[in-house]
């Protein structure tokens, strides 16, 4: 994969501060506890793993923690991907997962904002089948606004889940199913995008033929 531009726009110290945010989240995905002591001895043990957030630094934990998030949203999906990465968005855990999703429920929405959709228009895209069969639930749009160059990705569940890589080149970030400042700032700028964006009908013509 490379690295692809076309981001949300947010100010210098708004990157910064959810930099430092995600950061922190990263620093304190281990809950501190104080050592056993058996028969006046200090026990070592491992640290535990908090309940909601994880570590993402591989391919297969990018997956759990997409399918995790998605499989939590109770009615709104959002993805902001360079290309729909099929690694990701392109498997049959996930697809399932988004069809259940929407099927199950009549309110339900699954929105994509796309920063090269000509990507997607080269290669097959189950996904992309998908969005033409349930038009009325998944909605594709392209970033087709000037915006602040940076390359992100990201998935958010609701206001509350989210899963986050400062770079879409690599599969390392961070995955929390219950952290609603985090999950509702990224939300934001995902909107404001999202409004200023044109639905990418030029993509499902395309992948009609």
């Amino acid at each position: 994969m490379q690295a692809h531009g076309g981001t949300p726009n947010v100010n210098s110290s708004g990157e910064k501060d959810q930099a430092s945010e995600l950061a922190q989240l990263a620093n304190a995905r281990y809950a501190p506890e104080p050592p056993p002591v058996l028969d006046g001895v200090t026990v070592v043990t491992p640290p535990k793993l908090s309940e909601d957030l994880t570590v993402i630094t591989t391919l297969e934990e990018a997956r759990a923690a997409v399918n995790a998030a998605a499989a939590s949203a109770q009615r709104l999906i959002s993805i902001y991907t360079p290309d729909l990465e099929p690694d990701l968005y392109d498997q049959t855990p996930f697809l399932e997962t988004i069809k259940h999703f929407v099927l199950a429920r009549s309110f339900s929405k699954v929105r994509v904002l796309l920063v090269e959709p000509q990507r997607v228009m080269r290669d097959s895209n189950r996904f992309v089948a998908m969005g033409r069969r349930l038009s009325s639930c998944i909605d594709i749009r392209y970033v087709g606004v000037p915006t602040k160059q940076r390359a992100s990705a990201f998935l958010i569940a609701d206001d509350r889940a989210i899963v986050y890589r400062m770079r879409p080149d690599t599969w390392d970030g961070i995955a929390h199913l219950n952290n609603p400042p985090v999950a509702r700032r990224y939300l934001s700028e995902f909107d404001a995008v999202w409004n200023a964006s044109a639905p990418d009908m030029g993509l499902r013509i395309a992948r009609r033929g």
